[in-house]
This record gives C-alpha cells, structure tokens and sequence, in this order.
C-alpha cells in the first residue's frame, strides 16, 4: 500500500510539472523579450510585464503545490481554480499583448510568417466571439453536468488535456471580445457586446445549476459554497472583461477630441 500510495503521488508530481512547465518557460520567455526589445525600441510597459507575471502566478498556484493538491479533494477550491486559471490568468496575459511583444522583438522576416498566421481562415474562426464562447462555455458545461468531471480525477491524461483546454478556451475567449493585439478580421462592438451578454448569462445559469445540481460525489456544501465561487467570483472578472470592452468602444467612438480625458492604454 505504502509503495502504491509512493507511485500515485510521484505520479501526481509529475502531471503537475507537465501542466506548470510550459508556464514557467513563457513567463521567463516574455521577461528576456522585454529585456532585448528594450534595448533597441521603446521601453515595454511596465504594467503589461506586470499583468504578464500576475497572470502566470495565477496559472502556477492553480496547477502545483499545495492548492493545486486541495483543488483534487475540494471542489470549492477546484471552482477557485477555475476561476484562476480559465478566467483571471487569462485575461491578464491577454492585457500583457504578447504576440506585439513578439513581433516586435523577432526579425521581420520571422515576423512575416506570424502576421500571415494570425490572418489564417482557421484562427479567425476560432476567434469569432460565438465559436470562442462554444469552446469555452460549452466544455464547462460538458465538464460539470456529464460524468466528464470525475473521469477527469481518474485519468491523469484526461485531467491534463482538460486543464490545458480550460486555460486555452478561456484565453481564446478573452481576446474574442477584447483586442490588445494585432486582431484581423474584427467584428463590430455591437456583436460582440451582444455574444457576451450570452455568454455570461451561460456560466451565470451554470454555476446556479451546480448549485441545485452538483456533480456526481461531490458533497452538497462544497457543491453548493463552489457554484456561489463561480457565480459571485465569475461576475467579478467578468465586470473587468465588460469594461475594457466598453472602454475600447468608446475610446473609438469619441474620437481624438476626448483621448486627452482617456489613460492610454
């Protein structure tokens, strides 16, 4: 038992150095691409390197040590995870403009190649604020009202590609409905207001469905204290998400006249 026990920990160990390596190796990677852009061009904003850390410690603390271990056994702490690192970590790295960054810092001719990427058919689909908002929204519903969840606590390789999936949709997500980087093809302000007031209303009537509902051998409290995490914390995050969409669409709207009342961005 006790060598059983050894396995599944190291194990553990292992599937949270997986998960946390490629953090690590983007946030030391945007720290020397300041460094070397600085060098030659404008200083880099402070606060978006800051925006930048924040939203990896966010990532970090949700996948290794001793949270990332709470977050298997409580599923309060699971759901503040989730708002971590599907929410928060990405709206923060988002504000960060890392692919700006990059361009920036590489040679033109690599950064040719990228621009062309960025203006692939298949990146402005899944970029559009209904495909983003089903990839997002859609798995957690799949992932809370489907046996899906406690298959995830069973398969190390499907609580990996989970995880990975819940910090992708809700980076693509993000920048669906706010665009700090180079963004082709973009859609109207309108539409994107409209496609975000639906997909908030989805988690909103999510978290109250856990709450009546709560996945399968999950104790009532901690279903019920989670879904009031996803409800309240969700809408904290999610005012910020409205405001920078707001205050880009008036920063548009208003013209050269007004940026002088406007802190830049």
């Amino acid at each position: 038992m006790h060598s059983h026990e050894s396995h599944i920990q190291n194990f553990s160990i292992l599937m949270q150095l997986i998960l946390v390596l490629p953090f690590f190796i983007s946030l030391i990677s945007y720290i020397v691409a300041v460094y070397y852009s600085n060098q030659h061009k404008k200083s880099w904003s402070h606060l978006r390197t800051v925006s930048w850390i924040l939203g990896h410690l966010c990532a970090i603390i949700t996948l290794i040590g001793p949270f990332a271990e709470l977050t298997h056994i409580n599923f309060s702490a699971h759901m503040v995870g989730h708002l971590l690192l599907g929410m928060l970590a990405p709206l923060l790295i988002a504000l960060a403009a890392p692919v700006t960054l990059l361009l920036r810092t590489i040679p033109v001719k690599m950064a040719r190649p990228i621009s062309r990427i960025l203006r692939n058919s298949y990146f402005s689909f899944v970029r559009n604020p209904i495909i983003a908002s089903i990839l997002n929204l859609g798995g957690l519903w799949l992932l809370y009202t489907t046996p899906l969840f406690n298959m995830m606590h069973e398969s190390s390789l499907l609580f990996i590609l989970i995880h990975v999936h819940i910090f992708l949709a809700g980076y693509l997500f993000t920048i669906a409905f706010i665009y700090i980087d180079p963004t082709p093809h973009q859609q109207s302000y309108i539409f994107r207001s409209i496609v975000l007031l639906v997909a908030l209303t989805a988690h909103s009537i999510l978290s109250k469905y856990i709450y009546a509902h709560p996945p399968s051998h999950v104790p009532t409290e901690q279903a019920e204290l989670g879904a009031m995490i996803m409800y309240y914390g969700g809408d904290a995050i999610e005012i910020g998400l409205v405001y920078l969409l707001f205050y880009q669409w008036f920063k548009k709207t208003r013209g050269p006249l007004s940026t002088k009342f406007i802190p830049s961005s």
